[in-house]
């Protein structure tokens, strides 16, 4: 009988010892699982901004110990902007770095950002995202069950073709023109004579291989890595658009991480930001160099008609009003 219980004595310390071990551990972070972030980017690897996320993710890791990583998936392969975004707002998906055109169909407030000719030139644009107005837009995401960190450059959008270059305004008028799924470029393109064909990213280069479309729009960095300028060897200069991007991070998510660990991300955010508009516009002009190496043809149009064409979509957003009579006194 003293034998037995000398064993269950035994037993019993030795349990208690390496609970306390456990619970030590425990305290000292050593057997804590990271919090893994998953974010999706729909560029590929090549892009500015994708660099740039890969850079946030380890200024995420590096910011909060190794508690937090993000897990970045490029090139779509968590599928199109629309559908991330939709899964960041369901709490499915952790994070996404996507365009403020396509989040303006979840977040409306954004929208005013997205209009044509909206900012004079990218140091107002730059002045006003990062100021009060910016802030007040990003104040609005968790009503829709998002946090957003700032504004991204996205570059400045254009019209490229594959067959009739766009010298001029009349020459874009009849032309196919793939644009995002959003009701502001597709008015927008209407307006200037062209016919406004809604489409994924991924599915433009095939569709200007074969003659779906005759032309899209986007910077010279989205130009070159997407490949277009292989089959749409017109760039017309035109920059009609100059949204921004954002990362984009669910509020659940945001929700399970502690104080500091919300204060890393939003750092890194930070820190990203502004390595990724630097890269961006240094380029814009590497890419836009390539492709003109490659025979594309870049042009210089007079953009007045085409302001002038636009003009009226701003009547269709009343809603903006406000915003655009202070973004008016910045510019």
């Amino acid at each position: 009988m003293k034998k037995i219980f000398i064993f269950a004595f035994t037993c019993l310390m030795s349990f208690s010892l390496f609970a306390a071990g456990s619970q030590e551990n425990a305290a000292d972070g050593s057997e804590i699982k990271p919090i893994i972030l998953k974010m999706a980017e729909n560029q590929p690897e090549n892009n500015p901004v994708t660099i740039a996320m890969h850079k946030f993710s380890d200024l995420v890791n590096e910011k909060t110990n190794g508690e937090v990583l993000v897990d970045l998936y490029a090139s779509a392969q968590l599928g199109q902007e629309t559908e991330n975004i939709e899964q960041v707002v369901a709490g499915i998906l952790d994070l996404a770095r996507v365009n403020s055109v396509t989040l303006a169909q979840a977040v409306p407030e954004l929208g005013v950002f997205t209009l044509p000719y909206i900012f004079a030139n990218q140091d107002v644009k730059y002045k006003i995202l990062d100021g009060e107005i910016g802030q007040e837009v990003l104040d609005i995401f968790p009503k829709y069950g998002m946090v957003s960190f700032g504004y991204l450059e996205a570059g400045s959008r254009s019209f490229y073709t594959v067959k009739k270059p766009v010298k001029s305004f009349e020459d874009i008028k009849g032309q196919k023109i793939r644009v995002q799924k959003a009701k502001i470029t597709i008015d927008m393109v209407n307006l200037v004579g062209a016919v406004a064909t809604p489409m994924n990213y991924g599915e433009v280069y095939t569709a200007l291989q074969t003659g779906v479309i005759d032309g899209a729009e986007n910077d010279f960095v989205s130009y070159y890595t997407s490949g277009h300028y292989e089959v749409a060897k017109h760039y017309s200069m035109d920059g009609h658009l100059s949204p921004p991007a954002m990362i984009i991070m669910s509020q659940k998510s945001w929700n399970n991480l502690n104080d500091d660990q919300k204060k890393a991300v939003k750092e890194a955010a930070d820190e990203a930001t502004v390595f990724e508009r630097k890269l961006m516009n240094e380029m814009q002009d590497e890419f836009r160099a390539k492709a003109e190496a490659s025979g594309c043809t870049v042009y210089t149009v007079d953009t007045k008609p085409f302001q002038n064409a636009i003009a009226p979509i701003y009547d269709e957003y009343p809603q903006y009003e406000d915003i655009i009579s202070r973004i008016k006194k910045v510019n």
